[in-house]
């Protein structure tokens, strides 16, 4: 078995393997980190010390949130108050008025510069990687719902509202074997709490009845026919449930909405604790396509490749098969 415990991912399209690698750790050394602080002179810092290279401490270094703002501490904190202000901006607006904001901050413009594109490309590495790994658990869970709740203002507040989802949902998880992930949102118009999440909602696990509902949209402006269930609609108010069919579309549409909210507000993508990114397992030679990646280091895989534990073989690939298989995250 020439790749044992490697690591499997769906992409939407092909299973993609990464071998299981041993990491080199190499020799550390004792240094002292002073982060990003802002050099600011203190009042007894000399003039005739100007001139001389010196490491920032505490006697020549004033954190920003002692002389701009007691929420601020270092220059990435800054960079981040500012990339959330100007963060329905274009990109060049945005990256324009943030230099112009740290300016003040840095003893040349070309470091303001660099560093604003350093965190710029910083951010951007975040997005992907958040993106990457959602796609990831949702491609494995084998999510057959898209569900939507909102509350009724004679139910609750918006507070209890989201204790209550979020304990309902996590008892569903544990005693019931669901899985989801989801984002809590704002109606553009009313400015009214819901939470949208993909759900992997087992057969026969749902309590009440799905109902077929006729009412009027107020963001298509027409009436439309939803799906709607009576248990969670009686404890907060209303909820919307459409079935995912095996075509891969749906699910993809369905990612693509949650992506484009959470990259717009920067909310956090809420996820139960049983959604794993990888399964585990051995890959035989004659189940590779050819390495991809950067530098080869993936596997891409035929489609009925088989999965093997530890020498075991478990089948060829199918959810059911890889519900049996190790997982990682």
């Amino acid at each position: 078995m020439p790749y044992l415990d490697a690591k499997v991912y769906f992409d939407g399209s092909h299973y993609i393997a990464i071998p299981h690698t041993v990491r080199i750790v190499e020799e550390q050394i004792n240094h002292r980190d002073y982060g990003d602080l802002i050099s600011i002179p203190s009042p007894n810092y000399s003039q005739e010390k100007e001139d001389s290279v010196q490491e920032p401490s505490a006697s020549n270094c004033i954190k920003i949130e002692d002389t701009i703002c007691q929420e601020l501490t270092t220059r990435r904190d800054l960079f981040n108050q500012l990339y959330d202000k100007y963060r329905d901006c274009n990109y060049h607006f945005r990256k324009a008025q943030i230099i112009q904001d740290m300016l003040p901050y840095f003893s040349q413009t070309e470091s303001c510069e660099e560093f604003v594109k350093m965190n710029l490309a910083r951010k951007q590495r975040n997005k992907i990687v958040r993106r990457v790994r959602m796609s990831r658990k949702a491609y494995l869970a084998g999510f057959n719902y898209f569900c939507t709740f909102t509350y009724d203002d004679r139910k609750h507040t918006e507070e209890s509202f989201k204790k209550g989802i979020r304990t309902c949902l996590r008892n569903f998880c544990y005693r019931k074997n669901w899985k989801y992930m989801g984002v809590w949102e704002r109606a553009p118009e009313t400015g009214r709490l819901h939470f949208h999440g993909l759900f992997n909602i087992p057969e026969g696990t749902l309590p009440g009845e799905i109902i077929a509902v006729s009412d009027y949209s107020t963001q298509f402006h027409k009436m439309q026919q939803t799906f709607q269930s009576t248990y969670f609609n009686q404890r907060f108010g209303r909820s919307d449930f459409k079935e995912i069919d095996e075509h891969e579309r749906k699910l993809g549409n369905a990612l693509a909405y949650l992506t484009k909210y959470i990259e717009k507000t920067n909310n956090k993508i809420v996820y139960s604790k049983n959604l794993p990114q990888y399964f585990i397992s051995d890959i035989a030679n004659d189940d590779v396509v050819c390495r991809i990646g950067q530098e080869d280091k993936k596997l891409l895989l035929f489609d009925n490749f088989k999965c093997i534990d530890t020498g075991v073989l478990q089948g060829t690939v199918s959810p059911e098969v890889i519900a049996r298989m190790k997982k990682s995250d």
